[in-house]
């Protein structure tokens, strides 16, 4: 498996002066999602994490309901970049190949290869009514991801997507090149862990574009956190789905754009009990 940090050697023009030294970068790698022998998809993307990262973007694809409905799943490395080889039900395997379509994705594209203006735009199911949260609960969740991004800490130059819970603190972050490929991967560790998106934020180290909030709703996440602006049509989306969409959040506030009503200021959210508390993001 390729390493996901690169040492590169580099000049430095400061103070008038060059200098030479080195820089650890990320690793960028071409990375093949293939379904009963199809490829599918190839993006460009961070080498770990790799089967978070194919069941997660099958289940925000679309492609599966479930991450139980991949059969197989092989991380498969070859000279020039990785596979992702996985099996499905014939019945999936074949509606699969009605739609199937190959696209080259780069670094951050999130709708590279949709064929479409209705694809793109897609709607999306609206999310569970989830619990709610104060103030504070944001700006804890916020502060707690920059500790744990080893591979940002190291490099500079890698977005991350986390979830967080008022039980469990970060139950888990995910780092890539790609800030679609972070949510990816996150969306396929819940999956796999059984964790419920309703129970917790989404968190992102990005701007949020509107591939992002279709990701967010068909994880089932109520409520997601950027530390950038979101486009307008990011808005829209998030609103349609039912999201509480929260942007430009920073050490000194945060700024809500959809559905306020999931952030609850002088009350215990603790005390709200939804159906969402029974759904499940796998």
């Amino acid at each position: 498996m390729a390493d996901a940090v690169r040492i590169a050697n580099r000049l430095v023009w400061r103070d008038g002066a060059l200098s030479e030294g080195t820089r650890r970068v990320p690793e960028e790698t071409a990375v093949a999602l293939t379904y009963n022998g199809g490829t599918y998809a190839v993006m460009m993307a961070t080498p770990q994490d790799l089967a978070d990262f194919a069941i997660g973007f099958s289940l925000n694809e679309g492609l599966i309901a479930a991450r139980d409905e991949i059969i197989s799943l092989d991380v498969v490395s070859l000279p020039d970049g990785i596979e992702l080889r996985m099996w499905l039900p014939d019945a999936l395997a074949q509606r699969l190949a009605e739609r199937r379509r190959a696209f080259a994705g780069p670094t951050g594209c999130g709708l590279c290869g949709i064929d479409s203006i209705a694809e793109a735009v897609r709607p999306v199911a609206r999310v569970p009514e989830g619990r709610g949260f104060l103030p504070r609960d944001v700006m804890t969740a916020l502060a707690a991801i920059e500790p744990l991004q080893k591979l940002n800490h190291e490099t500079r130059a890698v977005h991350a997507a986390a979830f967080w819970s008022p039980a469990r603190g970060i139950v888990a972050l995910r780092e890539d090149v790609g800030r679609h490929n972070a949510l990816d991967k996150l969306a396929g560790h819940l999956a796999q862990t059984r964790a419920r998106a309703s129970d917790g934020i989404v968190l992102l180290t990005s701007r949020v574009s509107v591939e992002l909030v279709q990701k967010a709703a068909a994880m089932g996440a109520p409520v997601m956190v950027a530390v950038s602006a979101p486009t307008a049509l990011a808005i829209r989306m998030a609103d349609a789905a039912g999201i509480t969409l929260i942007a430009v959040a920073r050490n000194d506030g945060f700024e809500i754009f959809t559905h306020p009503e999931r952030i609850v200021a002088g009350t215990d959210p603790g005390a709200r009990s939804t159906q969402a508390d029974q759904s499940h993001v796998a």
